[in-house]
């Protein structure tokens, strides 16, 4: 038998009792599904209507204008019910509970209409309650207009009560200064007559005159505020007659001839005349009968006024009262009505009663009191009407909480029985499932065990003979034999993988074998690659190192010439000179010219000479440190300036000019040979690619460094040197940019160029100097490249570059 029958067997029979379960749970689901979704929709319904009844409840205390929402979304929530109450028929499995949704939808649809009728109540309550507002707004705006009239009235009486009061006061102080100018006089008239008794009439002519005159001052000054009296009181004219009365009196009584005057104080007279002293008091009696009788009517006038004001604000109390208590009556039945109480809504109807009997009682204006009398009896007679809408409304709202119980009752009744049912449906199924996947596991581990024993024997056989092949590769021909030996005679799916394994291990053979070759073969590859990149990079020094020696010879040959030249002229002086200290001919001024000649020619010959010394100092420092990769501590700007004097017949070729941007000197100790060669090869690069053939332009060579840290030497441990070779060209293409590092790439090949001057710079700065190299350039704004590097280096990496 064939592997794949048996896997069929095993597989297939535990797949059957499975199949048998799976229908069987697949029913014993859905009857349990159905029973859930019973009772999810059960409790949708309690929610739903729980929901409504607190609907209900916002629509009754919700104001007028927002009731129509809240009564529209009950609809809505009753609807809603009502078809899930039809839908929920379908779940039903038993008449009992096809009859307690039945009771519930009956029980719905009474709830419905009874809400219908609460809306229809409720609505006509609130028109009634908007129209007992209104009539309450109009009592107390009655009322306001009946106080604002007692409080106009109050205002005029006020008026004429302080225009009483003020004419009472000026009659009182003119009754009052005539009494004092008549007690003045009597004071005076008695005095005179007791002076008149005196023993001698020269001393009772002496003392009289001085009591008189004391007497007079008194009298005039009373006649004074009398008369400022009455003018005050607007009786100028009397005011006057005083006056004259007053100085006719004191005349008399200071011994002159009076003028003649009459009663009335008008005219002369030529018939002898009463006694000033009558005349005064005649007048005093006259003024005190006219003003004391008006100064008794003011005053019965004033004490009427104030009586009559004291009941107009009595009377504008009332009508205040009577607004408060309009406010509060409202206050009191809105809050009644707000909580439905009957009793208390109804006990307002007294006190409106009481209200209207205490408006029908104020002297008010009839008209107004007409009015707010009739306002009180309407908000009475709709008070009342509310008021039995309400308890019809209380009845209706307890008859819905009834049917609300009704249904809440049904809906979790309904629940209920759908959540047991659906409880032993699952117990059901869980135990059918545990019985059935008992027995197929145990029929399946038997057939299992027979049919895995046929199939994992053969397979271990095959796993030795790999795993001695894994740790042998020298045996694969032989454990190939073996493995088609063992399974070749076999016609089932081990035989076909037993030989197709063998198949395999041959070809992997094969193929181990070409790699091993093709390996080696790259490997020759890759050692001719590395010595021809080496014996370039060699040859690439070599050129530098070239054309280091034609430049400084050449810069070596102009002292030299000066010099030699120079030797020249001073041998033919002293030739000429000897031939004359010969022949006797030596003048003073002549050797005077010859000594001058000499030290001239001696200042030309040192100057020259150590000019040529000290280039050849230079290259030879700058050849050796390019031919060898040792490392040292030198100081870098004057061996940057030793490096570019020996560049100069470089630059000369093409008129450019090279300058060092160096302020500090500092010491570095790294690969001088290194570093020479990427200088120049920076320099050389910028020469043939930045500039356009005949073009001159400028190279700036910059040397900066940041201190981190000082070592124990005393050398900059951790500083980094940065060495930025500008020019001012055309820079480089963008396309070219990312290629400039690369070996063998060039633009100018043309010219000469390999393209590998900046591939060893990029290979010297990261490898040797162990740092980094980045490149800025614009098109037509020039190039930068800036070389960065520590300035010592790390004894790990001089180590690892000696060995080298």
């Amino acid at each position: 038998m064939r592997v794949g029958h048996k896997i069929f067997l095993v597989g297939g029979l535990p797949i059957t009792i499975a199949a048998l379960i799976a229908l069987a749970g697949w029913l014993l689901l859905a009857q349990a599904e159905k029973a859930r979704d019973g009772a999810v929709l059960a409790g949708a319904i309690y929610r739903t209507l729980t929901l409504s009844t607190t609907v209900r409840d916002e629509f009754l205390t919700a104001r007028p204008t927002e009731r129509t929402d809240h009564a529209e979304r009950f609809a809505r929530l009753t609807a809603e019910s009502a078809g899930s109450l039809d839908d929920l028929r379908r779940y039903a499995r038993t008449p009992d509970q096809a009859a307690r949704i039945e009771a519930a939808r009956a029980a719905l649809k009474d709830s419905i209409d009874q809400m219908q009728a609460l809306v229809r109540i409720t609505r006509e309550n609130d028109g009634l309650i908007a129209e007992m507002a209104a009539r309450a707004d109009a009592l107390v705006s009655l009322a306001d207009q009946a106080r604002d009239r007692q409080r106009a009235a109050n205002t005029d009486l006020v008026v004429s009560l302080t225009a009483k009061a003020a004419t009472l006061r000026q009659v009182r102080d003119v009754v009052g200064a005539v009494n004092e100018l008549r007690a003045l006089v009597a004071e005076a008239e008695i005095e005179a007559l007791r002076r008149a008794g005196a023993a001698s009439p020269g001393e009772r002519s002496a003392e009289t005159a001085s009591t008189v005159q004391v007497s007079m001052v008194h009298v005039r000054n009373a006649a004074r505020d009398l008369a400022a009296a009455l003018k005050g009181d607007g009786r100028a004219a009397e005011a006057e007659e005083l006056l004259i009365l007053a100085a006719a009196y004191e005349a008399w009584r200071g011994g002159e001839e009076p003028r003649p005057v009459a009663a009335g104080g008008a005219t002369p007279v030529p018939a002898p005349l009463p006694s000033p002293v009558n005349v005064l008091d005649e007048w005093c009696e006259r003024v005190l009968k006219i003003d004391g009788s008006a100064q008794r009517a003011l005053h019965d006038e004033v004490t009427q006024l104030l009586s009559y004001a004291v009941q107009a604000n009595e009377t504008e109390q009332a009508a205040q009262n009577i607004a408060l208590e309009t406010l509060k009556l409202g206050q009191r039945t809105a809050e009644a009505l707000r909580r439905r109480d009957v009793p208390a809504a109804a006990a307002m109807l007294e006190d409106g009663r009481r209200l209207s009997e205490t408006a029908a009682a104020l002297p008010i204006s009839p008209l107004i009191q007409g009015e707010m009398i009739e306002a009180i009896d309407g908000w009475r007679e709709r008070l009342g009407t509310t008021v039995e809408g309400l308890r019809r409304q209380n009845e209706g709202i307890a008859a819905m909480d009834g049917l609300a119980a009704v249904i809440g009752e049904a809906a979790r009744s309904l629940n209920e029985i759908f959540i047991d049912d659906a409880d032993r449906f699952g117990t059901f199924l869980l135990r059918l499932l545990l019985v059935g996947a008992g027995a197929g596991l145990v029929l399946g581990s038997t057939v299992g065990l027979v049919v895995a024993g046929s199939i994992t024997a053969p397979l271990r056989q095959l796993q030795r003979g790999m795993l001695a092949l894994a740790a042998d590769p020298g045996r694969r021909e032989m454990a190939a034999g073996d493995v088609g030996a063992a399974f070749g005679r076999r016609r089932d799916e081990l035989g076909d993988m037993a030989r197709s394994t063998a198949m395999f291990v041959e070809e992997i053979g094969r193929r181990e074998r070409a790699l091993r070759r093709a390996k080696e073969e790259a490997d020759r590859t890759l050692a001719e690659l590395r010595q021809t990149q080496s014996d370039l990079i060699q040859a690439e020094k070599l050129a530098s190192l070239g054309q280091l020696v034609a430049g400084v010879a050449h810069e070596i040959n102009t002292p030299l010439g000066i010099a030699l030249t120079t030797a020249t002229l001073v041998r033919d002086e002293a030739r000429d000179f000897g031939e004359l200290a010969k022949t006797g001919q030596l003048s003073r001024s002549r050797l005077t010219h010859f000594v001058e000649r000499m030290q001239e020619g001696s200042h030309l010959l040192t100057a020259n000479l150590a000019r040529a010394a000290d280039l050849v100092h230079s290259f030879k420092q700058v050849a050796v440190d390019r031919v060898s990769d040792e490392h040292r501590r030198f100081a870098l700007r004057e061996w940057l300036g030793e490096l570019l004097r020996s560049l100069g017949p470089l630059l000369r070729r093409g008129g450019h000019r090279l300058e060092l941007d160096a302020p500090d000197e500092f010491e570095v100790d790294t690969h001088p040979g290194a570093l020479a060669q990427i200088i120049t090869n920076l320099v050389k690069n910028a020469v043939v690619h930045a500039f356009a053939e005949g073009e001159a332009g400028r190279i700036t060579v910059a040397v900066s460094h940041e201190a981190v840290g000082v070592s124990q030497d005393g050398g900059r441990d951790g500083d980094f040197v940065r060495i930025e070779v500008r020019d001012d060209g055309h820079g480089i293409a963008a396309s070219d940019r990312e290629r400039i590092f690369d070996p063998f790439f060039t633009t100018a090949r043309h010219r000469g160029s390999s393209g590998l001057g900046m591939h060893i710079v990029y290979n010297l700065v990261t490898g040797q100097l162990q740092g980094r190299i980045a490149v800025e350039s614009r098109a037509g704004r020039g190039t930068v490249v800036r070389v960065e590097f520590p300035a010592r280096l790390a004894p790990p990496a001089r180590a690892a570059v000696a060995a080298q």
